[in-house]
């Protein structure tokens, strides 16, 4: 990806405006212009990096803390009843850690939760299929890490 057209580098490099929250060498926290709630942000790599698991270990885990001290200002301030943490990898193709607000569980949640009932719109796993014991088993043997 061109660093001149992704938001998010244009972002780090002052081109477009941004409400900053938090910010050092390697690491952006700013609030989502289309937020689920009141306080939803990000936390992103100052770097173009576009999966999030190809950010190096030490970086990732300094955007969780960051992420987590945001989360409990925001826990403070606007009192949602948790704070929920996403990385999906749409959007902008640069990574981005989101800190959301929940007042409910529907405030994060998989369209494959959706189901529509009498014209009504109910979020539930109970009409996803139950994984058997053997292919869960035989999952977590090949993604076993040391």
């Amino acid at each position: 990806m061109n660093r001149s057209i992704c938001t998010f580098c244009r972002i780090v490099c002052g081109d477009l405006p941004a409400s900053i929250i938090y910010q050092d060498a390697e690491v952006l926290a700013f609030m989502n212009i289309r937020a689920v709630n009141k306080g939803e942000c990000m936390v992103i790599p100052k770097a173009h990096i576009d999966h999030f698991t190809d950010i190096p270990n030490e970086l990732s885990a300094k955007i969780i803390i960051i992420a987590q001290r945001i989360g409990r200002k925001i826990l403070a301030l606007y009192k949602p009843e948790r704070i929920g943490y996403i990385v999906h990898g749409y959007g902008v193709p640069h990574a981005h850690f989101l800190v959301v607000p929940q007042h409910a569980p529907t405030d994060i949640t998989s369209g494959k939760f959706v189901k529509v009932v009498d014209g009504e719109l109910h979020f539930s796993d109970a009409h996803l299929p139950f994984i058997p014991r053997e292919e869960l088993d035989a999952m977590a043997k090949e993604l076993e890490i040391d």
